[in-house]
């Protein structure tokens, strides 16, 4: 009965973990993130970077969330990409994509604290300023300096999808 206590109770703990952060948060570098920007393969990559403590993107996240649940059948990944401080993983980004419900969407947190290193790398057009949102295909490259509503997200990724 002990052996089966031990194994009940691991199995528990293991169920609570993927309930409590149901994705996996990675730390990339900026050298991952732009293989994953120059490679969309063949579908539309909607990449938003974003922030807790910015509160337009914490408006426009559920956004996100819906469209890539929504067209997940339509070749379209979302990726977030936090640029909250690295040191804050656990303590603030893992508990706040939870509390949002974000599971449809890939998130990522950004580990590179010199923005002037990278910025102009991601889009020439991006000042620095959140939310910043990109829309990759195979032919075109789209960035947007501003925060979104749900229908005009919308309205934006159907203009690749056609």
């Amino acid at each position: 009965m002990v052996g089966y206590q031990k194994w009940l109770f691991v199995l528990i703990l293991f169920c609570l973990g993927h309930i409590a952060y149901p994705q996996q948060i990675r730390v990339i570098k900026y050298l991952e993130l732009r293989e994953i920007l120059d490679k969309p393969g063949d579908s539309t990559l909607v990449v938003n970077f974003w922030a807790t403590w910015c509160l337009p993107c914490v408006t426009e996240l559920p956004h996100f969330e819906k469209i890539s649940a929504q067209y997940a059948k339509k070749k379209v990944k979302v990726l977030l990409v936090s640029l909250d401080a690295a040191s804050l993983l656990k303590k603030k980004v893992e508990p706040f994509v939870v509390r949002k419900g974000i599971k449809s969407a890939k998130v990522v947190l950004l580990n590179e604290p010199d923005y002037n290193s990278w910025i102009d790398k991601v889009s020439p057009e991006w000042s620095g300023a959140l939310p910043f949102t990109l829309i990759i295909d195979s032919k075109t490259r789209k960035s947007y300096e501003r925060p979104f509503t749900e229908a005009e997200l919308a309205a934006e990724l159907k203009t690749f999808i056609q």
